[in-house]
C-alpha cells in the first residue's frame, strides 16, 4: 500500500483527501490484489502497509484472510492517540461534520515523518504529498476506520510483522502493542524502534536499512516455509 496511488491521494483524480467511505481505499486494494493473482497465480501474496495504509491493509487481509500468506504493518495506523479522540473532541468533530464537513483541521506536521531533515525536505517538496488540513469529514472516516481496525484484532490468524517507532508522534504505538496483544495469530512479531519517528523506512540510514533488512528477511523466510493450501 502506498498513499500516493490511494484516491483522494498523489496522482488520483479529484479531491485531496475527500472520501465518503474508508471501504473504498479496501475496494481498491482488494480489486489489486485479485488483478495480480489473475496474472501471478503461483506466487502468495503478502501486502506491506504504512501508516494509514497499515489500516487499509489489515482490514484488506481480513477479506482475504486465506490467500494471504503475510503482512508487513509498518507505523501502522491501529488506534487513535488519546490526546486526539478525547469525547469533546469528537463530539465536536461529530458536530462539525454535520455542519460544515469540509472544513480543515491540522495539517500533519512534516517534522515528525523522520529524524532525518533531508527526508523530511524530500516529503515537504513533493507535489504528490497533500500538504492541506484533514477536513472533518476525512476525520470521522479515519476513525471510524480505526474502530473497524480494533474489532477485526480478535480474529486474526494471518501471519504479520510489527515494525514501530517510540517516538512516533503521527501514529500512536500503543495500537501495534494493542495489535500484538489480542491478535491470535500463531506467526506474529512486533519489533520497537529506539527513538525513531514515523517513515521507519525513511528515518536515519541505521533504521531505514534496519527495517528494509528485517521486512525482506521475515518474507523470505516465509516464501521458503511450506504454503498451506487455501
Amino acid at each position: 500500500m502506498h498513499d500516493g496511488q490511494l484516491v483522494g491521494h498523489g496522482q488520483s483524480e479529484g479531491e485531496r483527501m475527500n472520501i465518503k467511505d474508508f471501504q473504498v481505499y479496501v475496494r481498491d486494494s482488494l480489486q489489486h490484489i485479485d488483478l495480480m493473482k489473475a496474472r501471478h497465480p503461483s506466487l502468495p501474496v503478502f501486502i506491506v502497509g504504512h501508516s494509514m495504509g497499515g489500516a487499509i491493509s489489515i482490514l484488506t487481509a481480513c477479506e482475504k484472510a486465506t490467500e494471504v500468506a503475510g503482512v508487513v504493518l509498518i507505523a501502522p495506523m491501529v488506534q487513535m492517540s488519546p490526546d486526539t479522540v478525547t469525547p469533546f473532541k469528537v463530539f465536536m468533530a461529530k458536530m462539525m461534520n454535520h455542519l460544515v464537513p469540509s472544513l480543515p483541521l491540522g495539517s500533519i506536521q512534516s517534522k515528525w515523518v523522520s529524524r532525518d531533515q533531508t527526508k523530511v525536505a524530500a516529503y515537504d517538496l513533493d507535489a504528490l504529498n497533500f500538504h492541506g488540513g484533514v477536513r472533518v469529514s476525512f476525520g470521522m472516516q479515519l476513525m471510524a476506520a480505526v474502530a473497524r481496525v480494533e474489532r477485526e484484532l480478535p480474529s486474526i490468524a494471518w501471519p504479520f510483522l510489527l515494525l514501530h517507532g517510540d517516538n512516533d508522534k503521527l501514529c500512536d504505538i500503543r495500537g501495534s502493542r494493542l495489535m500484538f496483544e489480542r491478535a491470535p495469530s500463531g506467526d506474529k512479531k512486533l519489533k520497537v524502534y529506539e527513538g525513531a519517528y514515523h517513515a521507519l523506512h525513511h528515518d536515519l540510514p541505521e533504521v531505514s536499512e534496519s527495517a528494509i533488512e528485517e521486512i525482506t528477511s521475515w518474507i523470505t523466510e516465509r516464501l521458503s516455509a511450506p504454503q498451506q493450501a487455501s
